[in-house]
């Protein structure tokens, strides 16, 4: 694979990880709006489209209060962003400590500051950016990390996200990740 497309990737990667992560900041989103989309006809393009659009209508303050219902929540959001949650209907259960295990071997492990566990969706996106990134081989490569990590749940809970009733910008941030996911998921076969 060419280093343009690796780093097409990783930024892909990155973006997810980021909007994930948090709600998008005013500059974030005025960025969004200036992708140039290459292939507009393409299932990607378009999710790329309506991704701009969403963008260029969203307004932060309601940004904030559409993340915090759809991950936050009082006691929990509408949907819960976490890998064991979603294969095995529990919180910090062996996906976890599978994960855990691979983030040490690439020698990453949770801030001490961070109260989210690391199978958050916006931090395993975050490491297959890393991964993408890095100089020379790592000692878990993109394939093993996201067949292991991302694969297992990342499209039922886009699907979820994309459903969930609090979802307005995010129900464009979903289909996006969806696409995205999908090409992966046939690359890393």
């Amino acid at each position: 694979m060419s280093e343009v497309q690796e780093q097409w990737r990783a930024q892909h990667y990155a973006l997810l990880a980021t909007l994930l992560a948090a709600p998008p900041q005013q500059a974030l989103l005025e960025n969004i709006v200036e992708v140039e989309v290459t292939e507009p006809e393409s299932p990607m393009g378009k999710a790329w489209q309506n991704l701009k659009q969403a963008a260029g209508k969203a307004d932060t303050n309601k940004l904030d209060d559409e993340y915090h219902a759809l991950f936050v929540g009082l006691t929990q959001g509408e949907i819960i962003p976490y890998g064991s949650y979603y294969q095995t209907g529990f919180l910090n259960e062996k996906p976890l400590a599978l994960l855990r295990k691979d983030l040490a071997q690439l020698g990453l492990e949770r801030q001490d500051e961070k109260k989210e566990p690391e199978d958050h969706i916006a931090a395993e996106f975050d490491v297959m950016r890393l991964i993408l990134s890095a100089q020379g081989t790592p000692i878990v490569d993109a394939p093993t990390f996201f067949n292991r990590h991302i694969s297992p749940w990342a499209e039922k809970f886009f699907s979820d996200l994309a459903n969930a009733s609090s979802a307005d910008f995010y129900r464009s941030v979903a289909d996006f990740a969806a696409q995205f996911t999908k090409i992966e998921t046939q690359r890393m076969k």
